[in-house]
């Protein structure tokens, strides 16, 4: 979601989505304590309004317990939405992470803004990770981004 790290999408609870503008925004805890707002793509923000539903408090993401969902309920969970998008190759919350910040510079976003380094801090490791270019945007990650935010969108219908 957005590039953020696990636990920062784990850790948000319904009353941290908001709007601004007119977007739809999302108050995180990162690395450290720092509390920051992110604006959430408009699909995003629907994706996540039909989650929730009627639920005004709460986690945002629910295991199937009906408690917080853990990292673990969460690498099961994009697992099994990617086998359902027909992808066959390993892929974990982490890869979303970096296919979201690939594809940022795909579109042509500079490196080293916040959609680049959506953790805040200095953007050496993801401009790293990245330099290898043309090679990474045709790895797994960039390929799935697609198929799985339509299968997530279809299962939150």
């Amino acid at each position: 979601m957005n590039g953020l790290r696990i636990n920062e999408a784990l850790g948000a609870d319904i009353t941290d989505l908001d709007h601004d503008r007119g977007h739809r925004t999302l108050n995180i805890v990162r690395k450290g304590g720092k509390h920051v707002t992110i604006p959430l793509a408009p699909r995003t923000g629907r994706a996540l309004d039909l989650y929730i539903g009627k639920r005004a408090s709460g986690p945002l993401f629910l295991g199937l317990n009906g408690e917080r969902m853990d990292r673990y309920a969460a690498d099961r969970t994009v697992k099994h939405l990617a086998r359902r998008a027909g992808i066959t190759k390993r892929i974990s919350p982490h890869n979303l992470r970096h296919s979201f910040i690939t594809a940022a510079l795909d579109a042509g976003v500079e490196s080293g803004s916040p959609m680049t380094n959506p953790s805040g801090g200095a953007a050496h490791g993801t401009t790293t990770w990245n330099s290898e270019g043309p090679r990474l945007l045709r790895s797994r990650t960039t390929s799935c981004s697609s198929p799985l935010a339509r299968v997530t969108l279809a299962t939150t219908r």
